[in-house]
């Protein structure tokens, strides 16, 4: 009760009351001392009837923030069916909604939790394995009865396994960039037919060794898209190397190009063995492996290749050929 008439606001109150009751109670008494006492009974009155109103609006304003506080240490849901009138209705509509804004940021901070761990642990996993052989190697060269020439080999595979786990860094750190919203693109008219050469131009010694054709076709060689040439060439060379892991031997690839009013397509496709329909679903989920992926296969190309069409207002799409072989349809639309 000391805090609450402490309250200025209280204060405040019952200073204009009494004041109130002052100047009332002076006409009153002129006309005659019962109207007088009267006059000042009925401000007194009022005036307590005010300080039990306020007292009592206080209370409940007070059990309302012990309520908040325990919803938001404890999770202790808010009867708001006992607020329901004057200020405090109001009120109540506002808290309404914080609460449930409160309640799918706490969800939405549990699912990037677990998402930050599954991807944590698939990252170590994806490190481990060739560090772990890159160690066995460095042992194997180091002991004195290994040849020249297995330390010749030994090296080679380290320096592959260096690559990959380069790339891999690489990589995670591009989509980590797109994932908090840092990886700046530029919007630019692009000539698809150079962007598709210049994806595929890492690829032709590969290929050639696989004995492999890459066939490219266009409706006038004139065929633009709207994005950022180096991120667009990096996702579309994950698309062809896909392609071509996947592509026998003398097999081959092929990338058609059309323009329409509304997008520029890439259609990329091969002669292997398509997809498994129970890869499909999956094709472009992160540290996903399909049934037939490489052993050095890491699951994160297709993935990192469909944020970047993302970020640019275009789609992929996956999907088996009706001849043999798998397809990924690509359309970059237009703005």
């Amino acid at each position: 009760m000391g805090e609450f008439f402490r309250n200025p606001e209280i204060k405040r109150g019952i200073f204009a009351g009494l004041v109130l009751t002052a100047l009332f109670a002076v006409p009153g008494f002129m006309i005659g001392i019962q109207t007088g006492i009267l006059t000042v009974g009925v401000c007194l009155c009022w005036l307590l009837f005010y300080l039990c109103f306020t007292h009592n609006r206080y209370k409940r304003i007070q059990k309302l923030s012990t309520e908040l506080d325990n919803m938001l240490h404890f999770q202790t849901p808010i009867p708001f069916e006992d607020y329901t009138e004057g200020e405090l209705s109001i009120l109540q509509n506002e808290l309404s909604k914080m609460t449930a804004r409160l309640v799918e940021q706490a969800d939405s901070l549990k699912q990037d939790k677990k998402y930050l761990s599954d991807t944590m642990a698939d990252i170590s996993h994806q490190l481990r394995s060739p560090l772990t052989a890159m160690q066995l190697s460095l042992s194997l060269i180091k002991d004195p009865q290994t040849t020249e020439e297995r330390k010749r080999e030994l090296y080679r595979e380290i320096s592959k396994l260096l690559e990959r786990v380069g790339w891999l860094v690489e990589s995670l750190l591009k989509m980590s960039k797109m994932d908090a919203g840092t990886a700046y693109m530029v919007s630019e008219p692009v000539m698809a037919e150079k962007l598709v050469r210049a994806a595929a131009e890492p690829l032709l010694v590969p290929m050639e060794l696989r004995e492999q054709t890459l066939e490219i076709y266009t409706q006038t060689g004139a065929e633009q898209l709207t994005g950022d040439f180096a991120w667009t060439t990096e996702a579309v060379q994950n698309i062809l190397k896909n392609c071509m892991e996947h592509t026998p031997a003398g097999g081959t690839v092929s990338v058609s190009i059309q323009e329409t009013a509304l997008y520029t397509e890439l259609l990329i496709e091969d002669n292997g063995p398509g997809f498994d329909q129970e890869d499909l679903p999956h094709i472009f989920e992160r540290f996903y492996k399909g049934k037939d992926a490489e052993s050095e296969s890491v699951g994160i190309g297709l993935a990192l290749a469909r944020m970047i069409f993302a970020e640019q207002n275009a789609t992929v799409k996956a999907k088996n050929r009706d001849l043999g072989g798998a397809c990924f349809e690509i359309r970059f639309y237009k703005k």
